[in-house]
């Protein structure tokens, strides 16, 4: 079967199991290493899958041998709309890459699943979208989940109010919420193929990252760790491109809800949390960082 013909569900639950191998790779490759060059190298190895099939499907469309990688070409609109999708997605990933090495993986990934909680705040501030009682149910869930959390913790010396790695997982969430919204409106709405989305957002996102790896190489600031090559590093970007391809296509489906998507995609916090406890020794508060687990994810999914 094709990937363009699976069911969209089907679509976001492999998404998710994808997701949660791209945060643990990512976890891999950020251990006492510095995070833009990490960031750069492994976008550039998305882009170095993708840049064969955007060259042929220029210059010589039939020579693509899968129909669904063919790109088909696009407005000045278009990129326009995808090169704002880089700016805001660099921005999350600024912003997640520095709190996920900086926060064990049992805190991070919970913090990060609480995004479909983001994207219906603002659904309702930004469309007027009225939520129903079962979704504010999972909304008052999910916030006393996070308020749990954030007690452990505080006994773990995390002060989620005053830890700026909390607030940068945070911001990495809203704007990843505000994203997912945007990735309806450009896959529905303007009707851009999946593939056409990733391939660009990524050549894109190579141009936005720039400055930001050469500010690190020419130290514009204070360097915390060097730069140490690791095989996850380039695995950081196919993990990730494994994972946008079936999303996307799952968003393209002309039955596909984002309340839903989102949700599922949420999923992946349950291999980051396992991985964090079995493979990084995240021994201190278990029990209760599980049940806390269970709770938000009853929450995420009232969402729907």
């Amino acid at each position: 079967m094709a990937i363009g013909d699976m069911d969209w569900l089907l679509l976001s639950i492999l998404s998710a199991l994808c997701l949660g191998g791209y945060d643990l790779l990512k976890k891999h490759a950020l251990r006492d290493n510095a995070v833009p060059p990490v960031l750069f190298y492994g976008i550039v190895a998305k882009v170095l899958v993708w840049l064969p099939f955007v060259v042929l499907s220029s210059v010589a469309p039939d020579a693509v041998p899968v129909d669904y990688l063919r790109l088909p070409d696009i407005s000045q609109r278009d990129h326009l709309c995808l090169i704002a999708k880089s700016a805001l997605v660099s921005f999350s990933w600024i912003f997640g890459y520095f709190a996920l090495k900086h926060l064990p993986l049992s805190t991070a990934g919970p913090i990060r699943s609480t995004g479909p909680l983001w994207t219906i705040v603002l659904a309702v501030v930004l469309f007027g979208e009225q939520p129903s009682a079962r979704q504010w149910g999972g909304v008052v869930i999910i916030l006393s989940a996070f308020y749990a959390f954030a007690w452990m913790g505080k006994r773990e010396g995390i002060h989620f109010g005053r830890n700026r790695w909390v607030w940068y997982m945070l911001g990495a969430t809203i704007l990843g919420a505000c994203s997912s919204i945007y990735d309806k409106y450009l896959l529905q709405r303007l009707g851009l193929e999946p593939t056409t989305v990733q391939a660009w957002f990524s050549m894109y996102l190579v141009v936005v990252l720039l400055p930001f790896y050469i500010g690190w190489k020419c130290r514009w600031w204070s360097r915390g760790h060097s730069f140490t090559w690791k095989w996850s590093v380039p695995l950081v970007g196919i993990g990730l491109l494994v994972a946008d391809m079936l999303y996307f296509t799952a968003i393209r489906h002309p039955e596909a809800l984002i309340s839903v998507i989102s949700p599922v995609r949420r999923m992946s916090v349950v291999i980051t949390f396992l991985a964090g406890v079995i493979f990084h020794k995240e021994r201190s508060n278990v029990r209760w960082k599980l049940c806390c687990l269970v709770v938000l994810l009853v929450g995420v999914f009232l969402l729907r």
